[in-house]
């Protein structure tokens, strides 16, 4: 298949990005399409819809040694699953769904991007497809939610110092706040006094969490893995 662009995120690393795409609405991508495909006439009438669909590519999976079985992190990361009845990237094909919410197509000299919301792609992940949500056949309330139902309310409260939240600008502290809420730890991380570090927006926010609490005790500029 052919990788017809790439977005742009905050996320350097995998760790932090939400689990599924829309939980953090705040978030910002920006969608930069190859230079084969960077023409006006490709996104004509996208900008009629409110979401649109991304196809796109887990990077850093071994596609040749894929399991049937997956242990989702949500479960305690113990419990397998079928990985066809979860979202894991350990997959025969290592191919990512998301929604998100389409805010503005603005035309550069880079061609048509698209500014998008919602995403939970780590930066620079390349996109095979876009294609527009349609919600009369693409929505179905009431549908059944089998065991990733599970831990869906978990959230965590924030204690952020003020002095190192305002390290980020304005418009990404929201997204920062709301991504350390939905608690990025694996669910079977329970050790207080483990720490953890986020790659967010060129920094490595640092924390631990007690409890229902997580603390951050150090913000410093992110120099990559």
């Amino acid at each position: 298949m052919k990788i017809i662009a790439h977005i742009d995120t905050d996320f350097e690393e995998k760790f932090g990005i939400p689990r599924q795409s829309g939980l953090v609405k705040e978030l910002r991508g920006r969608i930069v399409f190859e230079e084969a495909y960077r023409s006006a006439e490709a996104v004509r009438g996208l900008e009629g819809f409110d979401y649109i669909w991304l196809l796109w590519q887990f990077q850093g999976v071994d596609e040749d040694h894929w399991s049937p079985m997956v242990k989702p992190p949500r479960l305690g990361g113990k419990t397998r699953m079928g990985v066809f009845a979860t979202r894991s990237p350990f997959r025969p094909n290592a191919i990512g769904l998301s929604s998100v919410r389409l805010e503005k197509i603005e035309y550069t000299e880079e061609g048509p991007v698209l500014l998008v919301s919602g995403a939970d792609l780590k930066n620079r992940t390349p996109i095979y497809d876009i294609k527009p949500y349609l919600a009369y056949t693409d929505s179905h309330p009431g549908a059944r939610e089998g065991f990733a139902r599970r831990g869906r309310e978990h959230f965590l409260e924030v204690e952020f110092p003020a002095e190192l939240l305002e390290l980020f600008p304005k418009e990404k502290r929201e997204a920062l706040l709301e991504v350390l809420r939905q608690d990025p730890r694996p669910g079977y991380h329970d050790d207080e006094s483990r720490r953890y570090g986020v790659a967010f927006a060129g920094y490595d926010v640092r924390f631990r969490v007690k409890e229902n609490i997580l603390i951050v005790f150090e913000v410093v500029p992110f120099l990559g893995t």
